[in-house]
C-alpha cells in the first residue's frame, strides 16, 4: 500500500471513528469497544484496498457463516446438530452484523461452543474409566466431511467413545508391537497381558486428553474472535488474514528468520511450559544451563520481581521470556531430577540458520565437473531492521561462493519455499539474466505493472535447473515462471506448483485508530490481497500454478494440495504479454528434457515413489475405521507389510558426492554444532533421489555441451 493511500484511510477513519468512540465508551466496558472498533476498521479497511471486495450481502454471509461453523467445530465433537439449527438464523444475516457492528451471534456461538466443551470434559473421562470391548464390530469416521451433527447428547456421547475406544486401540497396537520387538531382544522383558496394555493405553490416552483440553480451555474470548473474524475476512480470499498482534509477531519472525530472545523452543505440557528445543549459537545454547525437557516455572526481568507462568498460556509466557537483545532474564527452572535452579540469560537476536539460502558442491567423480547446489527456504526479508538480513544479498553471496569454485552449473532448490518478497524474487531472477521485464501485477482499479530486472550484469550465466514442488507458491512460482519464460532454466518438480498467484501487503490497524483508549489492547494487523500477478507471457499462477518442464513422481501429486483446494480462492485469469528476449541456451533444451523423461519412467525408486503415492490416497480415502482389535490388527499388519516394499524410498545413500563450499569450510569447522548441522543436511541430501535427477540433468547438459564444442573443433 502507498504512504498516499495510508494517509487517506487515516484520515477518514479518524473521522468514522472518533464518533465511534464518544457513542461507545458510555458502555464502559473497552473489551466491547475493542471488537467493535477492529470489525470497524477492518471493514474499512477491505471496502478500500482489497482487490475485489466484493458485495457484503447474503451470499457474503453464507460463505462467512458457513466458514466458521466449520471452524468452530471441525470435527464436529461439540456442537450437536439442535446448536446448528438454532445458529442457522443468522446464516443470512453476518453481512448486517458486519456492517452494524453486531456480534450477537458471536456471542451466542461462543456461550453454546465452551458449554459443550465443558459436557465433553466429562465424556472423556467416562469413556476412558473402564475397559473398551473390542470384540464389537464397531467403525470411527475420521473425514468430518462425510458425518453429521450428533443428533443427541447421547448421540454426542457416543461418538467421543468410538473416538477414544480408536485412540486407545491404536495405542495398544503399537505397545504391543514395541512388546513384541523387546522380546525378541532379551528374555527378561516382563510381558504384559492384553488388559494390561488396554489399561496402560487408556491412562495415556486421558493423560494426552486432560492436557489438550487444559490448553483448550486456556483460550479466550480474543482467540474465539480471531476465528471468527477472519471466518469474515476469508470469504473475500484465503490470503487475507486477520492478525492478532501476537500473531503477528510470530509471523514476522518466520519471514526474517529472527528473533530477539533466549533461543529455547517451547511447549505446553499441561500446567507447565516445557523446553522442547535449544537453537544452536543462541543465548541459551551458549550459555549451557538450560536443558530440553527443564519446566520454567518463573520469568523474573532485571530489575523486577518474578512472574509465575504455571498454568498460564504458552503465548503469553513467551512474551515474557522474549525482549530486546541486551536484556537479562531469569527464568526458575524445575530439572527433571526435580531440584529448582535459577539461570539468568541476556538476550540476543536468535539465528533460525534452517530458514536462510545455503549451498554446497556436487562434484562428477569421473569428470571432475563442479556443480553449485543451492537451497532457499523462502524469499525472506527483515523489514525490522534498517539493512536487515534479505534472501537477496544471501543468494546473491552464494553465488559469488559457488563461481569462485568454478562450477558449471547450479541447482536451484524451491521445494516447499511458500514465497515471501517480491522485491526480493525480482532481484534474484535478475541475477541469472541480462535485464527485462520478471512478472506482471494487476491492482484492484486494473492498474498494471512490470517488474524489471534493471541491472545489466549477469551474475550467472551457465546452466540453471530450478526444483520445485506443491508446496513451491508465490515468489517461487514468479521464480520458476520467469525462468521458464526465458528458457533460462529447466524447472523440474511435481505437476504443478501451488497456485497462489496474488500478493498480499500488512495494515497495522492501530496506526489507523489515533484516538484508541490508552488501556485498550492492541488491535493487531490485517493481511490484505492488494494484487494478482502474471507471468511475463500473460499467463497467471492463480490456482494453475507453474507446469515444470520435467514431471517428476511424488506423492503430492495424489492429494488434493494446492490454492484450487483452498474455500474461496480469486479466480485464474490472464493479461496481455510484454515484449521480452529468450536467453539463448547452450543447448538444446527440449532434447535434455526428453532424456530426462525417459530415465524417470524406467527408474524403480521413482516407479516406487508413483506407486506408493496411489497406495497412500488409498488410505486417505478409506476415513472410516473397524473398532474390531483383530480386524484392526490384521488391516494394520497388512498395511504395514504392503509398506515395506517402500521402505527404501529415502534411505539408499544414492552415490552423490556433496561437500561443503570451500568459503565456508573455516567457518564450518570451527563450529562443532554447524559442523554437526552441515554434515546432517548433506547426509539428507546424498539420498534425495530428486536432487539425483537434477544432477543428472547437469551432467546430461555438460556432456551435449562438450559433444557440441568437439563437433565445432572437427
Amino acid at each position: 500500500m502507498t504512504k498516499r493511500t495510508f494517509r487517506y484511510f487515516g484520515v477518514v477513519i479518524t473521522l468514522l471513528i472518533s464518533l465511534s468512540i464518544i457513542v461507545l465508551a458510555s458502555r464502559g466496558e473497552t473489551d466491547e469497544l475493542r471488537r467493535d472498533l477492529l470489525v470497524k476498521v477492518i471493514n474499512f479497511a477491505i471496502n478500500n484496498g482489497h482487490y475485489n471486495p466484493g458485495d457484503i450481502n447474503d451470499e457474503f454471509s453464507e460463505k462467512a457463516y458457513s466458514l466458521y461453523i466449520d471452524r468452530l467445530d471441525y470435527g464436529k465433537r461439540f456442537l450437536l446438530q439442535e446448536d446448528v439449527d438454532q445458529f442457522d438464523q443468522y446464516k443470512n444475516s453476518l453481512d448486517d452484523a458486519m456492517n452494524d457492528i453486531d456480534f450477537t451471534f458471536f456471542d451466542l456461538s461462543v456461550d453454546v461452543l465452551n458449554e459443550r466443551i465443558n459436557e465433553a470434559q466429562e465424556y472423556y473421562k467416562e469413556a476412558l474409566s473402564k475397559p473398551f470391548d473390542f470384540n464389537k464390530d464397531e467403525f470411527y469416521e475420521f473425514d468430518a466431511d462425510k458425518t453429521e451433527f450428533a443428533k443427541s447428547k447421547n448421540d454426542l456421547k457416543d461418538r467421543w467413545r468410538l473416538l477414544l475406544k480408536y485412540e486407545t486401540m491404536a495405542r495398544i497396537h503399537e505397545m504391543k508391537e514395541e512388546q513384541d520387538k523387546a522380546v525378541k531382544e532379551s528374555d527378561t522383558v516382563v510381558v504384559k497381558s492384553f488388559a494390561e496394555l488396554e489399561q496402560s493405553a487408556r491412562e495415556k490416552i486421558l493423560k494426552r486428553y486432560d492436557d489438550w483440553f487444559h490448553r483448550m480451555n486456556m483460550l479466550d474470548e480474543n482467540d474465539r474472535l480471531s476465528v471468527y473474524v477472519n471466518s469474515l475476512v476469508n470469504v473475500f480470499d484465503p490470503h487475507s488474514e486477520y492478525f492478532p498482534p501476537k500473531d503477528k509477531e510470530n509471523f514476522d519472525i518466520r519471514f526474517s528468520g529472527q528473533l530477539e530472545g533466549i533461543g529455547a523452543q517451547l511447549t505446553q505440557k499441561n500446567e507447565y511450559i516445557e523446553v522442547n528445543k535449544i537453537i544452536p549459537g543462541s543465548p541459551s545454547w551458549k550459555q549451557g544451563e538450560l536443558e530440553v525437557g527443564d519446566l520454567i516455572l518463573k520469568v523474573k526481568q532485571e530489575g523486577e520481581e518474578p512472574v509465575d507462568v504455571v498454568d498460564m498460556r504458552l503465548d503469553e509466557a513467551v512474551l515474557l521470556i522474549r525482549g530486546k537483545k541486551g536484556t537479562k532474564v531469569t527464568l526458575t527452572i524445575k530439572k527433571p531430577d526435580r531440584s529448582i535452579n535459577d539461570i539468568t540469560l541476556v538476550r540476543d537476536v536468535v539465528v533460525l540458520e534452517e530458514t536462510y539460502a545455503k549451498s554446497a558442491i556436487i562434484t562428477d567423480p569421473s569428470t571432475g565437473d563442479k556443480y553449485g547446489y543451492m537451497k532457499l527456504p523462502s524469499f525472506y526479508v527483515d523489514f525490522s531492521r534498517i539493512n536487515g538480513k534479505n534472501c537477496y544479498d544471501d543468494v546473491k553471496k552464494e553465488i559469488e561462493k559457488l563461481q569462485q569454485e568454478n562450477v558449471v552449473g547450479l541447482i536451484f532448490d524451491l521445494r516447499n519455499n511458500g514465497g515471501g518478497s517480491l522485491e526480493d524474487v525480482v532481484k534474484i531472477a535478475g541475477l541469472f539474466i541480462e535485464d527485462g521485464p520478471m512478472v506482471q501485477s494487476k491492482g484492484r482499479r486494473g492498474i498494471k505493472k512490470t517488474y524489471d530486472d534493471t541491472d545489466s550484469r549477469i551474475q550467472f550465466d551457465k546452466p540453471l535447473v530450478v526444483m520445485v514442488n506443491m508446496v513451491s507458491a508465490s515468489a517461487s512460482e514468479i521464480f520458476a515462471a520467469a525462468m521458464q519464460d526465458y528458457d533460462r532454466a529447466i524447472i523440474m518438480g511435481d505437476d504443478h506448483t501451488y497456485g497462489k498467484g496474488t500478493v498480499q501487503n500488512f495494515t497495522e490497524l492501530d496506526r489507523m485508530v489515533p484516538k484508541k483508549p490508552a488501556n485498550m489492547q492492541e488491535l493487531g494487523s490485517l493481511k490484505m490481497t492488494v494484487q494478482k500477478f502474471y507471468r511475463i507471457n500473460g499467463d497467471a499462477t492463480q490456482l494453475k500454478g507453474v507446469t515444470p518442464d520435467i514431471i517428476m513422481p511424488d506423492y503430492f501429486n495424489y492429494m488434493d494440495f494446492g490454492e484450487k483446494d483452498l474455500d474461496y480462492p480469486m479466480p485464474f485469469d490472464e493479461i496481455s504479454a510484454v515484449e521480452y528476449t529468450p536467453w539463448n541456451a547452450s543447448y538444446d533444451m527440449d532434447y535434455i528434457i526428453e532424456i530426462s523423461k525417459k530415465r524417470i519412467a524406467s527408474d524403480s525408486v521413482f516407479n516406487l515413489i508413483d506407486a506408493n503415492g496411489r497406495r497412500l490416497q488409498d488410505v486417505r480415502d478409506n476415513s472410516s475405521y473397524t473398532l474390531n482389535y483383530d480386524e484392526y490388527n490384521k488391516l494394520i499388519n497388512d498395511r504395514e507389510k504392503e509398506g515395506e516394499k517402500y521402505d527404501r524410498i529415502g534411505k539408499d545413500t544414492l552415490g552423490l558426492t556433496i561437500n561443503y563450499v570451500n568459503a565456508d569450510k573455516r567457518d564450518i569447522l570451527a563450529d562443532t554444532s554447524k559442523m554437526a548441522r552441515m554434515d546432517a543436511w548433506i547426509k539428507t541430501l546424498k539420498k534425495d533421489v530428486y536432487l539425483l535427477e537434477a544432477y543428472r540433468v547437469m551432467s546430461d547438459i555438460t556432456d551435449y555441451k562438450e559433444a557440441n564444442a568437439r563437433k565445432e573443433d572437427e
